[in-house]
């Protein structure tokens, strides 16, 4: 290992985990407020009854919160925790970093001002989690978080609530950037010895270019906001349903995700959830 390969693996890890590190703050401070000033009972109360109508609201839900695929987690645990049913929480989870209005804009102005991009990219992430929350439905029947213990807690005062609030926010912020500082690490190992030109060279024909393209945008472990300039990159390269694949799995799966995702769920639904989303998104861009 050469100091310049030193140096530039050192770069990718630092720059992974500087772009990172505020929505995980961002994704741990609204994970506080929702376990001090969010009731199970309002959250019984705002999610339907009816399977398909509470993925449909949890996917649009992130429409609204601009986290991206590393401080959702939290948030999600969190929702879990709370009483959102399983299929809804995973369907918020993979369809907030990709259709909340940060990342469509960005995505927008990345394509030279195409729409088209920015409509395809958040249509097809919606049915995605649609895709992915039916299967969960079916496929889990046991819960899937590590520590599945919640014990409701009274508070007397708005002061005490907020002391409440930033505790926790912190405690989960220390737990979580741990994964993240692993994840960051591997992702810049990867990026540095595995050359991005080999995997362009792979990628010729109409699967395996959805492939590749699912595979760099795993390995990159770009955050949302900034993935779509980087596919608009390999526009002369590789087909647009090619670089929806890239757009819509990066955000939903990395490396660096994929350690928090093990952080908080057990192991055998974490490559259970890595393969569905993994065959679905690559079903769902070969048939646009």
């Amino acid at each position: 290992m050469t100091t310049q390969t030193l140096l530039q693996m050192n770069t990718i890890f630092i720059s992974i985990v500087i772009e990172a590190l505020p929505f995980i703050l961002m994704g741990v401070i609204i994970s506080g407020i929702i376990q001090i000033f969010v009731s199970d009972e309002m959250i019984a109360k705002f999610i339907p009854k009816n399977t398909f109508l509470s993925i449909l609201l949890a996917s649009f839900l992130g429409s609204i919160i601009p986290a991206c695929e590393c401080g959702i987690v939290p948030i999600t645990r969190r929702l879990i925790l709370k009483g959102v049913p399983l299929p809804a929480a995973i369907a918020f989870m993979m369809t907030g970093p990709i259709i909340n209005p940060i990342v469509l804009f960005s995505t927008f102005l990345a394509f030279g001002n195409s729409w088209s991009m920015v409509f395809y990219r958040g249509g097809l992430a919606l049915i995605v989690s649609m895709i992915v929350g039916f299967v969960l439905k079916l496929a889990i029947k046991e819960p899937p978080l590590k520590n599945n213990h919640h014990k409701p807690v009274h508070y007397h005062s708005i002061k005490e609530r907020i002391s409440a609030m930033l505790e926790h926010s912190i405690n989960e912020f220390f737990s979580v950037s741990k994964y993240l500082v692993i994840g960051s690490l591997l992702a810049a190992i990867v990026q540095t010895y595995v050359k991005t030109s080999t995997l362009v060279t792979i990628g010729n024909g109409p699967v395996s270019s959805h492939l590749v393209m699912m595979g760099l945008s795993y390995v990159l472990s770009l955050c949302s906001q900034a993935d779509a300039f980087v596919a608009a990159s390999f526009r002369s390269s590789f087909s647009t349903s090619s670089l929806l694949a890239f757009l819509v799995f990066g955000p939903m799966l990395d490396i660096k995700n994929t350690f928090m995702l093990l952080s908080t769920f057990k192991s055998k639904f974490v490559l259970l959830l890595c393969t569905i989303i993994t065959i679905t998104v690559l079903a769902v861009t070969l048939v646009f």
